[in-house]
C-alpha cells in the first residue's frame, strides 16, 4: 500500500513537471544595463510562475535570433518571447511560428510585420518617451538658444526610430532648439563615449553644445565620461537627458552629472506571461499592444534613493 501511495505521488510530481509550460526567449543581447535587467526580470517572472524558460542570447545579431526562433519552433515550445534587434526581416520566421500554432509575444520592440503574425507586443510608447525628453529640455532652456547633440540607438531598431521622432515632436515649435549632430552609439556605453568625443571635437571642444539627448542611459554614461575628460561639467555645461532609468544614470544624477531620464521598465515579461496564461487557459486574445508606463525622473526625484532601489534588479 505504501509503495502504491509513493508511486502515485511520484506520478503526480512527474505529471506536474510534464505539464509545465515551456517558453523560448530570444533576447537581443546584453548591450546595456537595461537589457541585462530585462533578462534577469524575465527569468525571475518565469520561475515564479513555474514556466520553463529556454533562453537564447543573440549577441545583437538578427541571424542569431532567427536561428533561435526556428530552434524553439522545432522543439515545440508553448510560446516564444522575442525582443527583436531590428524591425524588419521577420515575416518568414513569424509565419513558421504561426503555422506551428506557437504564439509569439514581442518584448519592448516592434516589428514591421503583419500584426496577425504575433499574439501581442508589450512595451512602452517609444515615441512618447522621446517626447517626454524633448518637452523636458524645452522647459529647461526656455527661449535660450540650445544646440543639441543626439546619440541614437542601433540603426534600424524601433527604439532608435521612435525615440528620435518623439524627441523632435517634443521640441517642435521651439525654433531656439536645434539638433546639430546626430549619430548612432549602438546603445552601448563604449560607443556613446567614442561618438561624444567626436561631437565635442566638432562643436568647438563642446563649448557650442547646450545639451545631449541619448536614446539610452548607457550611451549617456559613456558620453558623460567624454565630457568630463574634455574639461567640461556634464549636467551644467552640457545638459544630459536620456531614456531607460538604469541605476548608473541615477548615480550620475545624484552627482549632478546628468539631469533627467525617462523610465523604461525592465518588467515586460510580467504582462507578457499574464497575456499568455489567459490565451492558454481560455484562448483569450489580448490587445495587440500592451503599454507600460513611462515616467520622467530629474535630480529632484531622490536619485540616490532610486539607485539603491534598483541596483539589485540585475542591471
Amino acid at each position: 500500500m505504501k509503495k502504491t501511495l509513493l508511486a502515485s505521488a511520484a506520478a503526480l510530481v512527474l505529471g506536474s513537471a510534464a505539464s509545465a509550460q515551456v517558453v523560448g526567449f530570444s533576447q537581443i543581447g546584453s548591450e546595456s544595463g537595461w537589457r541585462a535587467a530585462e533578462t534577469t526580470v524575465t527569468q525571475q517572472e518565469a520561475e515564479a510562475r513555474g514556466i520553463q524558460l529556454q533562453f537564447s542570447d543573440a549577441q545583437q545579431k538578427q541571424e542569431n535570433q532567427i536561428a533561435a526562433v526556428r530552434s524553439f519552433i522545432a522543439q515545440g515550445v508553448d510560446a516564444i518571447l522575442l525582443a527583436p534587434v531590428v524591425a524588419t526581416g521577420w515575416d518568414a520566421v513569424l509565419e513558421e511560428a504561426a503555422e506551428a500554432e506557437i504564439p509569439v509575444v514581442l518584448l519592448d520592440r516592434m516589428v514591421d510585420s503583419d500584426p496577425s503574425l504575433y499574439l501581442t507586443a508589450v512595451g512602452s510608447d517609444l515615441v512618447h518617451e522621446g517626447e517626454v525628453a524633448g518637452q523636458w529640455l524645452a522647459e529647461q532652456v526656455g527661449e535660450e538658444p540650445c544646440r543639441v547633440v543626439e546619440l541614437q540607438g542601433t540603426t534600424g531598431s524601433s527604439p532608435a526610430i521612435d525615440r528620435a521622432q518623439g524627441f523632435r515632436n517634443g521640441i517642435e515649435g521651439h525654433a531656439n532648439i536645434e539638433i546639430v549632430q546626430s549619430q548612432t552609439g549602438d546603445f552601448t556605453r563604449a560607443q556613446g563615449k567614442t561618438v561624444m568625443e567626436a561631437f565635442l571635437q566638432a562643436e568647438n571642444g563642446g563649448a557650442d553644445i547646450c545639451a545631449l539627448y541619448a536614446h539610452n542611459d548607457d550611451m549617456a554614461v559613456g558620453a558623460i565620461q567624454a565630457i568630463k575628460e574634455a574639461g567640461l561639467k556634464p549636467g551644467e555645461d552640457i545638459l544630459v537627458v536620456s531614456i531607460d532609468a538604469v541605476p548608473d544614470i541615477f548615480q550620475a544624477m545624484a552627482a549632478g552629472e546628468a539631469n533627467a531620464t525617462v523610465e523604461l521598465t525592465p518588467n515586460m515579461a510580467g504582462p507578457a506571461f499574464d497575456a499568455l496564461q489567459a490565451y492558454w487557459d481560455a484562448g483569450t486574445e489580448p490587445e495587440k499592444f500592451i503599454q507600460t508606463e513611462s515616467k520622467l525622473y530629474t535630480q529632484a526625484d531622490d536619485p540616490q534613493g532610486e539607485y539603491d532601489r534598483r541596483k539589485g534588479l540585475g542591471y
